[in-house]
């Protein structure tokens, strides 16, 4: 709960920080074009984990040979195991060749600095060990595109009359003067700019942060007042949210540009492409088709499974329920404690489920995993669903969210970002060199 500040000049800045909003950049709209192919997620492990550029390529022993083994009786026949799809080339780690192919795939409207581009596009890949196809390159092509045109830091347009207009909006909500607010913002900040003068010249998401990280280091307050929270939460080429990097971080060894500092690391076009490519294709996905896997992206990993699984519940309990993907609700990113329509809905399925309160709780608390697929809770609505429709419902479904941002002037929703991107994504496999032969 927001409280009035003891002095103008701090309820001036926490204004100023109300301001602070993120969202996507726009960019021009792509054509039709062919279905697509589904995205692979992971590459097989036969794979070696990255390795420098510059590091020479290790040379294996030559094997002892073994004695030629006496002859056996033949086997009885037995079926053969699945494949292990191989990599796309043996010289995965740092390989020219890869990054050509990157660079195959590019729009042709991306002119500046395509090596660049095509090598950390391929280096972000190289570290998450994903597998290096056109399918998953392409996907992340198309969501680069997307999210900024291949701007390593976007521009936002209007973003200065963004800020002011919330400000000036608080500002009279809360009854300060503008004499405060006007002496506050014109003190120096640490590159010598006054704050009004940074106001009124931003231009980028990583702009703002630093506007905002210096007006809790630096303002007399700031720090106890605002307690380091910076509202700029998504970032870099793929407009990444900064939650995940440090989620992810927490989880694997980064050792990219800035290091611990995440949020500098996602504004650098080398982390922000590492960040983004793990938060779309660093998770195994069940979907038959890319689209969904473009909707998590913008609605959360899981989300078009989830709403999903939302739609089978609705149609066995005849509740009408908000099919975004979240099953509980949530303050925050937080499990709020409060039961959602969702959870309500399933639970009154408990005796068909021949469930508890308990074990299906259990479940629901797994919604944002792999794993929630396996619960009990899924699997037996899911057969329910089926049995009551005479045929396999759907298993992936899109979420229905409205995208909501200072910057956003139309509707927009989740379906529509998936949609474009998925068009970008196709015509990125148009580009694709026909194979040799």
């Amino acid at each position: 709960m927001e409280k009035p500040l003891r002095s103008g000049s701090l309820r001036t800045f926490a204004l100023v920080t109300a301001a602070l909003l993120a969202g996507c950049a726009s960019v021009p709209e792509p054509s039709e074009v062919q279905p697509p192919a589904p995205v692979e997620s992971r590459e097989p492990e036969l794979v070696p984990p990255p390795a420098p550029s510059h590091a020479p390529r290790p040379v294996p022993p030559r094997p002892t040979p073994a004695p030629a083994p006496a002859p056996a009786p033949a086997p009885s026949p037995a079926p053969e195991p699945p494949p292990i799809p191989a990599p796309l080339r043996p010289s995965y780690p740092g390989s020219a060749q890869g990054r050509a192919d990157v660079m195959a795939l590019l729009p042709p409207a991306v002119t500046k600095d395509r090596s660049g581009w095509a090598a950390d596009i391929f280096g972000a890949f190289a570290a998450l060990r994903l597998a290096p196809t056109t399918e998953n390159f392409c996907a992340a092509i198309a969501v680069i595109e997307q999210e900024s045109g291949f701007q390593a830091d976007p521009v936002v347009p209007g973003l200065s009359k963004i800020a002011w207009r919330e400000i000036e909006a608080r500002r009279v909500r809360y009854l300060i003067p503008k004499l405060a607010l006007d002496t506050a913002l014109s003190k120096p900040s640490p590159d010598g700019r006054t704050y009004k003068r940074r106001l009124d010249t931003l231009r980028t998401e990583r702009q703002m942060s630093e506007l905002f990280d210096d007006m809790v280091d630096e303002l007399p307050g700031g720090r106890t007042l605002l307690g380091g929270y910076n509202p700029v939460r998504t970032g870099g080429p793929m407009q990444v949210s900064i939650a995940f990097a440090e989620a992810h971080a927490g989880e694997t060894r980064y050792v990219g540009p800035y290091g611990k500092d995440l949020r500098r690391a996602v504004f650098t076009r080398a982390g922000g492409l590492y960040f983004g490519i793990a938060h779309l294709l660093g998770y195994p996905a069940p979907y038959s088709d890319p689209l969904y896997r473009f909707a998590d992206f913008n609605a959360g990993h899981y989300s078009s499974r989830n709403a999903a699984f939302q739609q089978a519940v609705a149609q066995l309990t005849g509740k009408a329920l908000v099919l975004d993907g979240d099953l509980l609700r949530y303050d925050d990113g937080v499990p709020s404690g409060e039961p959602s329509t969702t959870q309500d809905a399933v639970l009154s399925l408990a005796p068909r489920l021949k469930l508890g309160a308990a074990e299906i709780q259990s479940g629901l608390q797994q919604e944002k995993r792999d794993g929630f697929g396996r619960t009990q809770v899924y699997l037996r609505v899911f057969a329910l669903a089926d049995q009551a429709a005479g045929t396999r419902v759907p298993r992936e479904a899109m979420p229905r969210i409205d995208l909501k941002s200072p910057k956003i002037r139309r509707p927009l929703t989740t379906a529509w970002f998936a949609e474009r991107v998925q068009l970008r994504y196709l015509g990125c496999l148009k580009r694709a060199p026909a194979p040799a032969g």
